[in-house]
């Protein structure tokens, strides 16, 4: 007789179990889940190769301002000046690089600009600490009442007017003067002290005439000629033809400016390393099939559009090109520079540079012009925001189908899992019915 009738009888309830479940889910998850896992996983190696081709056109942005008629913070790279300097009374520095007239300047230093200075007579500091109580002190008009007020209080006072300053310095173990000082350097700033508690105090010896022994230092302005030009002025720095002259002691200084080209080479063979480190990796991104990068197109119009600047015409007459200045095209695509030739043309054709590169507000040069496109690359709209847009736009749209197939995925096999439940039931009882009927037979074929 057979074992079991239409498969009962043989444990078939206990096959219907959470591993089984998990077995096909994990099975399905394969088709529907996991290719939008692969697909997030390449937007993240793709996000770090765009990366790095935004940081090489970055490098390459910084080594073409130097080229830029309009170039910020600073001067092109015809434009840079060097100085030789002799003497150390005066040093020398300029705001503007661009203003500098070139030639020899000489500087002769007479007298140096100084603050007018009193101090007082000596005090303990028990006298420090106490009121001074010596009637009015007048200085340049300004009257300060001494009554009730210590000399702190006093020195407080004083240098909230404009154009002075007062402190207590100790000058001895327990010794202490007011010392009053002008704001600023110069005649012009020169303090006139009066009054009752100035003799008091021993800024002057009968209310008005000054006490010599306390007038440390009288105001006087800086005297010097540049070139023989005499100036008679308040501040020991004065600023002729955009040159910056700090006058430090009396004697004689020199500086002699001139223009500068030692550098025009080597911001060239920068801008070249990194025009030709940009092409190789957009190149090998671009041509690989292996690549992450979803739209190569867009990252090959990157560099196209580089290209369509750096091999056009320039100049008043549209007849300048990098390549009458010894930038050439190597055999792998990229640029090199002959440098007995370009630098021919800083020494012989300076003007040439400038017009190919520079240009005018109205005929902007290569520089000029490249520096433009590449900044607009990273604006609201350029090519390499809107790649960047479109990633964060895909990954988000993936993140979400994946979510959507995962809770998809997840309620099919609750529902699943809930299923085998009651079909487990089902099996069992009618196992259980089958072993009553089973007994039920062996006993009746027992007897035979």
């Amino acid at each position: 007789m057979a074992e079991g009738i239409l498969g009962l009888g043989s444990g078939q309830a206990s096959a219907l179990n959470s591993d089984l479940i998990e077995k096909l889910k994990t099975a399905e998850r394969k088709s529907t889940v996991e290719p939008y896992e692969t697909k997030i996983e390449n937007i993240t190696t793709e996000k770090e190769v765009f990366a790095n081709i935004q940081t090489k056109v970055s490098e390459l942005l910084e080594t073409i301002k130097p080229f830029d008629l309009f170039v910020s913070g600073g001067v092109t790279a015809f434009e840079q000046k060097s100085a030789t300097t002799s003497g150390d009374s005066v040093t020398f520095d300029a705001a503007d690089v661009k203003s500098l007239n070139k030639g020899f300047t000489s500087v002769e230093v007479t007298q140096l600009a100084q603050k007018d200075v009193y101090q007082s007579n000596t005090f303990n500091a028990a006298t420090k600490d106490t009121a001074i109580n010596q009637g009015d002190l007048v200085i340049n008009g300004q009257t300060f009442d001494t009554t009730n007020k210590t000399y702190e209080q006093l020195a407080t006072e004083i240098t909230a007017k404009t154009g002075m300053n007062a402190a207590v310095d100790q000058v001895g173990s327990d010794s202490y003067r007011l010392v009053i000082k002008s704001e600023d350097t110069g005649i012009d700033n020169k303090l006139t002290i009066s009054g009752a508690a100035s003799q008091a105090l021993g800024y002057t010896t009968d209310g008005t005439v000054i006490n010599s022994a306390n007038h440390i230092l009288e105001a006087k302005n800086l005297i010097a000629k540049v070139d023989g030009v005499t100036y008679d002025v308040a501040s020991n720095s004065i600023t002729v033809d955009g040159l910056k002259i700090t006058a430090n002691k009396e004697g004689t200084s020199t500086i002699n400016v001139v223009e500068d080209t030692t550098q025009v080479e080597t911001q060239m063979q920068n801008f070249i390393t990194k025009y030709n480190e940009l092409v190789a990796l957009v190149d090998s991104e671009a041509y690989n099939a292996d690549s992450k990068i979803a739209d190569k197109s867009a990252i090959r119009d990157i560099v196209n559009q580089v290209k369509t600047k750096l091999f056009g015409s320039y100049g008043e007459n549209g007849d300048k090109s990098v390549f009458n200045f010894g930038i050439e095209l190597a055999k792998d695509g990229g640029l090199s520079l002959d440098s007995k030739k370009f630098n021919e043309a800083v020494q012989n054709d300076i003007t040439g540079l400038k017009d190919l590169f520079l240009g005018s507000a109205e005929n902007k040069g290569l520089g000029t012009l490249l520096k433009e496109t590449l900044d607009e690359m990273k604006f609201s709209g350029g090519l390499l925001n809107t790649y960047e847009t479109s990633m964060t736009s895909r990954e988000k749209t993936l993140n979400d189908e994946k979510d959507k197939a995962e809770e998809a995925l997840n309620k099919k096999y609750e529902l699943l899992a809930l299923q085998f439940s009651s079909y487990g039931a089902i099996i069992n009882q009618m196992e259980a019915s089958f072993s009553g009927l089973k007994m039920l037979i062996q006993q009746s074929t027992s007897g035979n």
